[in-house]
This record gives structure tokens, sequence and C-alpha cells, in this order.
């Protein structure tokens, strides 16, 4: 994880190359207090950050920087989505009109007739969003620009954002309030969940049975290893032995 060739000559890089180096990574990662909060000795949420921002094309520490989680779902912070837009190879122009009473954002793509929208302070009253403590008070221009922004790109740019959310807007949804659709009756959300059961060892028997059917994952490019494992350690402890082979599989598919 220490070194890249560039032009050939080596050059520094902590892109990590396969599992265990981003498992190293975001240990390291988590124990130092110069990351975001979301972060600090939280390993698992370095890796879905870094896994994230790799799939969006940022590097890792870039990852760390615009990405954050909320409401458990990794969002973007405007600025890093602003970048991923411009950066990308179809873009073609961005206007602003930012006013005290709303933003206008024009965004053409090539090849593509011009996206225009706007999000105004009567759009932010309406949303329950003017006058809310924080950024709303400090700066609601700015808001305004990263709504009116944030609603074009992901009009015209999806293929660079994959479905991912910008932070400004997804912070601003009810404390709580889960980004994904509840399917849970309204009578039993009401009931308090019970709490969760400790993990467990996910034992050779159990890891053997369930082998084809996450191997696949892997090779049809479904999951790759890190998200795979990050989704499995939610359910059940994975050894060392385990991880090295979920990691092994990604080289069959390449």
């Amino acid at each position: 994880m220490n070194e890249l060739t560039t032009q050939g000559e080596p050059t520094f890089s902590l892109s990590p190359r396969n599992l265990a180096e981003a498992m190293e990574f975001a240990k390291i990662i988590a124990s130092s207090d110069m990351v975001p909060k979301d972060y600090v000795n939280k390993p698992g949420n370095v890796l879905v950050a870094v896994q994230t921002g790799a799939e969006l094309g940022l590097k890792p520490m870039q990852s760390l920087q615009g990405i954050s989680v909320i409401n458990g779902r990794p969002s973007i912070w405007g600025d890093a989505m602003r970048a991923l837009v411009i950066s990308h190879p179809e873009f073609e122009d961005l206007h602003e009109d930012k006013q005290d009473t709303h933003c206008t954002v024009t965004l053409k793509r090539r090849g593509r007739s011009a996206v225009v929208t706007t999000f105004s302070m009567e759009d932010a009253k309406k949303a329950g969003l003017a006058g809310k403590s924080g950024p709303w008070q400090t700066a609601p221009k700015r808001m305004l620009q990263m709504r009116a922004f944030a609603f074009a790109a992901r009009d015209l740019f999806a293929d660079a954002l994959k479905g991912i959310k910008s932070i400004e807007e997804v912070r601003d949804y009810p404390e709580g309030e889960r980004i994904e659709r509840d399917i849970t009756p309204p009578a039993a959300a009401a009931v308090a969940a019970p709490a969760r059961p400790a993990l467990v060892e996910c034992t050779p028997e159990k890891f053997s049975e369930n082998t084809p059917a996450w191997r696949d994952m892997i090779l049809s490019r479904k999951k790759s290893p890190a998200a795979l494992i990050a989704m499995l350690s939610t359910k059940a402890i994975l050894t060392e032995d385990q991880k090295n082979t979920i990691d092994s599989w990604a080289h069959e598919a390449e």
C-alpha cells in the first residue's frame, strides 16, 4: 500500500490494492484524530466511505473528506459533488444565478439539453428549512445554491453520482429518518425494536454452505470483496482466513 508507479517513477500512495490493505488502512485511519468524527474509532465506516468513493472515482483521502454517513447511508458533500460533475468528460457548462430569495442553476452536458433547476426560500419554507438552526440561518444563500445544484446534477449526471445524495440535503431530513422506504407496518414500527443479539463467529460449516452464493456475488461484480465483508460483518464475526478467502475471489474475476 506504500507505492505505485507513475510514468516509470515510484510515488507514495495510500490507495489499498486488496482487502488486507483496505482493512489495515481502515484501522490506521480510524485511530487518527485528523479525520471527521464519523470515522474516529470506526474502521467499518472508513471502509464503507473509501469503497463508496472508489466507485465514484475518488481517492481514499478525498472520500474521507467528501463522504459522510447520514441516517445510515453514505452521502457526499456538495463541493465534492460539484467536483465530480465538473470533472466529468461530458460536462459542458454551469451557470448559477444566486439571489437572496432563490438560486437558479443551469447545467449543460455535451450532446444534451440544459437542465434548469430553481430552489427558493418559499421551497425552503414549505420543507420546514427556512430559519432552521445551522447553515440555514448562517448561510441561507449557500444552502439554496447547494439544493438547486444537487437537483440538477442528479437529473443530468446520474451516471457520475450513482444515486448518492448530497449531505446538505440528507441532513435536513427529520432526525432519525431513514432515506430508504420504510416497509414496517405503522403499528409494528411503534413497538420498540428488541436489542440486537451479540454477533457470533461464522463457523466453517456456515461459511462453506454460503460460499457458492457469496462467491457468485464477487465474480458477477454485484459486490466488491470489501463491500461483501462489510455486509457480512454486521451479521457474524468473520475470521481472517475467511476474509482472505473472500478477497481471493476477486482475483478469479480478473
